[in-house]
């Protein structure tokens, strides 16, 4: 199993028309073949010292069954026409692909 954190760092002021085009991609995420989790997430302000924390920033926890199921997600047609919506959105994007220790 593959584990995917993408942090997606929004533009000011686009966080809630890029969450409605995100939201709306899910379903044809879960679809695809070794697809195990698709979450959008945000930061919970929680006074914990250890944690940094950004407004701006959308983190996507991801699983998958391969790092072949991974690769075909990111070419597939909706992810293509997803990137192209939010393209005017997003400042940054970084990913760590992770694997169990």
């Amino acid at each position: 199993m593959i584990n995917v954190i993408a942090s997606i760092y929004i533009k000011e002021g686009r966080l809630s028309e890029f969450l409605d085009i995100f939201k709306s991609n899910i379903p044809n995420v879960i679809d695809e073949v070794g697809c195990i989790e698709y979450v959008p997430t945000i930061d919970v302000p929680s006074g914990l010292t250890a944690q940094t924390s950004n407004e701006n920033v959308v983190t996507i926890i991801e699983k998958w069954h391969s790092l072949e199921d991974l690769t075909m997600h990111l070419s597939s047609s909706h992810m293509l026409a997803y990137r192209e919506k939010v393209k005017d959105h997003v400042e940054n994007v970084s990913l760590k692909i992770l694997r169990e220790a």
